[in-house]
């Protein structure tokens, strides 16, 4: 027998690279994918899983509690892996209200009737155990909430955010992930539902929507138009490959300790100048420009608003507990990533 597994924002980015590992990966499970499909989410990403048996898409909002309810009673859900969310700061800051509605009452609205649902009724749950199946073959159910690490702030020239850095965030974005995350681990603390979380670094790689820095750029430099960089380019990011990241949720989830959180990061920390001069070297060489380099039209822009200068991940806790660790460095990646691009925009 399959156990259903809902999936909230799976059209998105990481979501659509999860899904389709996830079923080729294990297939003892079904996935429903709810989704709004916002202008970040694009159905035609998940064209892989489209035909498979075992997936199902489902249109609509996680702050609907009706339709929320009506999925997990209808496919009796036993697992939840939760990536909707609004996510890029620059919107944030225009219209934070969206922020606030969809990542910390849409997660409550999840978290709740998942509380309800699987432990009032119950739904043969024991808070003892720590992941998936009980001694007796009783599937228990887990809530995997999927954070980012904007939460805990900005670093300086040194150090890492490690599980237990203090929450700190600056724009937004960040508060309002920061919000959903304590919302997630009271109802562990409260009402002993068996919840992770995973606080990831910055993502890359296939299928990322064109506002991100990396399609940003890419699209930019293809269509001859000025590649912009806010500020003087040295704000530094830990880029965690995207199919790495989906590797690490797959184990978190199955493996993981209940109540805990792990941080999920490439240890691969490089500055937006060296992220897009990579790049246009990558272009360079694959679809070389008529006359120059794609580095020309590079130009640097007005900075973002509180615009966080470093993040960088310790990811020890997953590497040591759960034998987790990124298999791409950078700049395999991003030579991926970039040839992705090239076959599916040009």
């Amino acid at each position: 027998m399959k156990t259903n597994i809902l999936v909230t924002g799976g059209a998105g980015f990481i979501g659509s690279n999860f899904i389709p590992y996830f079923l080729e990966k294990d297939p003892q499970y079904n996935v429903i994918n709810l989704d709004l499909l916002t202008y970040a989410g694009n159905i035609d990403n998940l064209n892989e899983a489209r035909d498979n048996s075992r997936y199902k898409f489902i249109r609509g909002d996680i702050c609907n509690r009706e339709l929320v309810e009506f999925i997990f009673n209808e496919y009796s859900i036993s697992g939840v892996i939760h990536f909707a969310a609004e996510s890029h700061v620059d919107n944030s800051i225009k219209k934070p209200d969206v922020f606030i509605n969809t990542n910390i009452n849409g997660t409550h609205t999840l978290v709740d009737v998942a509380y309800k649902f699987w432990m009032e009724k119950p739904f043969a749950y024991n808070q003892k155990y720590s992941n998936g199946d009980s001694d007796d073959g009783t599937i228990i159910p887990r809530f995997h909430h999927i954070s980012t690490d904007e939460v805990y702030g900005t670093l300086g020239p040194t150090g890492l955010f490690t599980e237990s850095t203090p929450y700190a965030p600056n724009s937004p974005y960040s508060a309002s992930k920061a919000g959903s995350d304590m919302i997630v681990r009271s109802y562990h603390h409260t009402y002993g539902l068996n919840t992770i979380i995973t606080n990831c670094s910055n993502n890359y790689g296939p299928k990322q929507h064109d506002e991100k820095l990396i399609p940003t750029i890419i699209r930019n430099a293809l269509n001859g138009n000025p590649i912009p960089i806010y500020g003087d380019g040295k704000n530094i990011r830990d880029w965690l490959y995207v199919l790495d990241h989906c590797k690490a949720i797959d184990l978190a989830y199955h493996s993981g300790k209940a109540g805990e959180t792990y941080n999920i990061g490439g240890r691969n920390e490089k500055d937006n100048n060296y992220v897009v001069t990579k790049i246009c070297q990558i272009l360079d060489e694959l679809k070389p420009k008529q006359k120059g380099s794609y580095s020309d039209l590079i130009k640097y822009v007005e900075d973002r608003a509180g615009h966080d200068w470093r993040y960088a991940i310790d990811a020890s806790k997953i590497e040591n507990d759960l034998g987790w660790k990124a298999e791409e460095n950078f700049e395999s990646g991003i030579l991926k990533t970039v040839e992705w691009y090239l076959d599916h925009y040009t």
